[in-house]
């Protein structure tokens, strides 16, 4: 990964998203929900039925979620490759959204490849339509997500965008097990903790910055633990972990909430498979329940990743998963976010 060149974009960045923080972030004390968050019948679910893996976790998550048949949407490409053309993502997306209802708010894939469209990542096409201005060449700043750090609840509605999270796994035991932690984690207000780890990477551990205004503003609702190490190993309540290296070690030692968000800042975590840095799949398959890496080569831009305290701050508000992981990016056109869509631990609906 390399340093961003725009020293001072990220500066004036850091400051304005400080004061953003204390000035417009509300506190979980102070909210009062006026809209539930998202729900089965404004979540489609598009299954390449050409992918059996894809067919039959699509089916299993349908059933699981109880989603209406009109919300399921059906594509056919070969799987398997990791990049779609543009050229043939503008065909199945001109089918999904002659096809998608229209008071559908979000979209859940089915399939771990292809993640990637051109040089996008395959949700944030599916959320916003191919838009070169969603990639970069090199370190650059890229089109912003009008979604981010929102109040809304319906951004179809509100911002013509239908925020778009990957069912992704290897395996259908895998997909299942994560399916049924999402469904574990709703109106569970677990009791888990937030593990803050800075590590000896330099480059990758640029969210730090943040963590003691997270502390500040969030340790009076659950458990923070600020950490300096590479390796978080032996904890059995990990709500949410959010680090930055490029392979993260003792994921088997731990035990992750169901609903459990983790990270890892790093230039390949989006590459799902076959990627020389730990692709995003693994906290996954360690347990958390979403997950967020970049596809193509982002830079250190913290705004190319999840920021701790939007993501944290609105999931604790009652945001279901996609909500609340899609609201952190700010620019979210290399990245791609994967896990179960409709996780919702905190939600009073």
């Amino acid at each position: 990964m390399n340093p961003a060149p725009y020293t001072k974009l990220l500066i004036l960045f850091l400051l304005t998203f400080s004061f953003t923080c204390q000035a417009e972030l509300f506190s979980f004390e102070q909210r009062i929900p006026s809209h539930p968050s998202l729900g089965p019948n404004e979540l489609a679910v598009i299954i390449n039925k050409a992918d059996p893996l894809s067919a039959t976790l699509g089916e299993y998550y349908v059933a699981k979620r109880r989603i209406p048949k009109e919300n399921v949407i059906y594509v056919s490409f070969p799987p398997g490759d990791k990049i779609m053309s543009r050229q043939q993502f503008a065909s199945i997306k001109s089918h999904v959204d002659e096809v998608t209802p229209y008071n559908v708010q979000a979209y859940a894939l089915t399939w771990i490849a292809p993640f990637r469209v051109d040089c996008m990542s395959i949700t944030t096409a599916f959320a916003m339509g191919f838009d070169p201005e969603f990639c970069a060449k090199g370190c650059e700043p890229t089109k912003k997500n009008p979604y981010f750090n929102s109040l809304s609840h319906r951004p179809w509605a509100d911002y013509r965008m239908r925020p778009t999270m990957s069912i992704a796994a290897t395996s259908l035991k895998n997909g299942i097990d994560l399916i049924k932690r999402g469904v574990a984690a709703d109106f569970s207000y677990p009791s888990g903790t937030a593990y803050l780890v800075s590590t000896t990477d330099k480059n990758r551990n640029v969210r730090s910055n943040f963590y003691p205004l997270l502390r500040k503003r969030l340790d009076p609702v659950f458990a923070i633990e600020q950490i300096r190490t590479n390796a978080l190993k032996n904890k059995k309540d990990v709500l949410f972990y959010i680090t930055g290296l490029k392979k993260v070690k003792k994921l088997e030692t731990l035990h992750f909430h169901p609903g459990a968000i983790a990270d890892h800042l790093t230039s390949a975590g989006g590459i799902l498979t076959g990627s020389a840095q730990m692709s995003s799949l693994r906290w996954l398959e360690a347990g958390a329940t979403g997950s967020y890496g970049a596809v193509v080569e982002p830079c250190n831009f913290v705004q190319k990743f999840p920021h701790p305290i939007v993501v944290m701050q609105h999931y604790l508000n009652g945001d279901t998963l996609i909500e609340a992981y899609w609201k952190s990016v700010a620019w979210p056109g290399q990245g791609i976010f994967i896990g179960e869509p409709l996780a919702k631990p905190f939600s009073l609906f």
